[in-house]
């Protein structure tokens, strides 16, 4: 039996959590789903996650939160991360970093899907590689299951790609998040690994990926620093839909969602 799994990209703000809750009960019944994921490091003021936004978009649907470089944004996240069970971090953190970058987590219907949270380093952080992060983690989580889907949080297209061919045939699905704009390359690389550069944003897209675009557009004008507030017209959710087979871990389909205005 397929397990099908819809990954939602980066939730911003109260409009993006709006939006899941609006919008998440009818793709479960659309497409019958068995798991939903989410990157929500960004859902608490566009900047950041906290408890009760985690707790929140839980209880909405969302099974599995995953995160990137904004998750530690909000000072107590280094003090809840390491507490709730269903939200991630970046698994290429250095050694005694709280919380943990993946998890296995078992859908209503017995099958267990393995999740792995990764960051890149091209323009972002300087962490440990998460190409030799992937090896040792999904060598670990195929021991368990052979359904293995990553969020690979990543700037640069091609650091994104190198990673879904350096994992093909071993992740049932690579989904890059953290740029807000959703690609269209999606597909099936020919070891079976689902793939799609960047899953997009849930949130104002009259805006600059997410955020009011007055703020955005004078600080490029002025190179001084501004306070971004987020922006709350025409609401988008973004996502991907992938149906992935239970025994052999390989994806059967992936499908890009873009639902406007709601």
């Amino acid at each position: 039996m397929p397990v099908k799994v819809f990954f939602i990209g980066d939730i911003i703000g109260k409009p993006g959590r709006l939006a899941v809750s609006r919008e998440l009960d009818r793709l479960v019944d659309r497409y019958l789903l068995d798991l939903v994921i989410a990157n929500g490091e960004n859902s608490a003021g566009g900047f950041g996650i906290t408890a009760e936004v985690a707790l929140e978009l839980h209880r909405a649907g969302v099974h599995l939160l995953t995160s990137g470089n904004h998750v530690w944004d909000k000072k107590e996240s280094l003090d809840f991360v390491k507490d709730v069970p269903y939200l991630l971090r970046p698994a290429n953190y250095p050694e005694g970093t709280p919380g943990v970058g993946s998890t296995v987590v078992t859908t209503a219907g017995g099958t267990k899907v393995a999740v792995l949270n990764l960051e890149g380093r091209v323009f972002m952080n300087n962490l440990d590689c998460p190409f030799r992060t992937a090896d040792r983690e999904i060598n670990r989580l195929r021991e368990i299951t052979p359904v293995v889907i990553v969020d690979f949080h990543a700037e640069a297209t091609s650091e994104k790609a190198a990673l879904g061919w350096y994992l093909d045939g071993r992740a049932s699905a690579v989904i890059g998040t953290h740029t807000h704009v959703q690609t269209a390359d999606e597909r099936i690389l020919p070891h079976g690994t689902a793939y799609l550069t960047d899953a997009g944003m849930t949130g104002s897209f009259d805006s600059v990926i997410g955020m009011r675009k007055e703020e955005a557009i004078e600080k490029f004008l002025t190179q001084l620093p501004k306070r971004f507030e987020v922006a709350k017209k025409d609401v988008r959710l973004n996502g991907v839909y992938l149906e992935i087979d239970d025994v052999s871990g390989k994806a059967l389909a992936i499908e890009r969602i873009n639902i406007g205005s709601v």
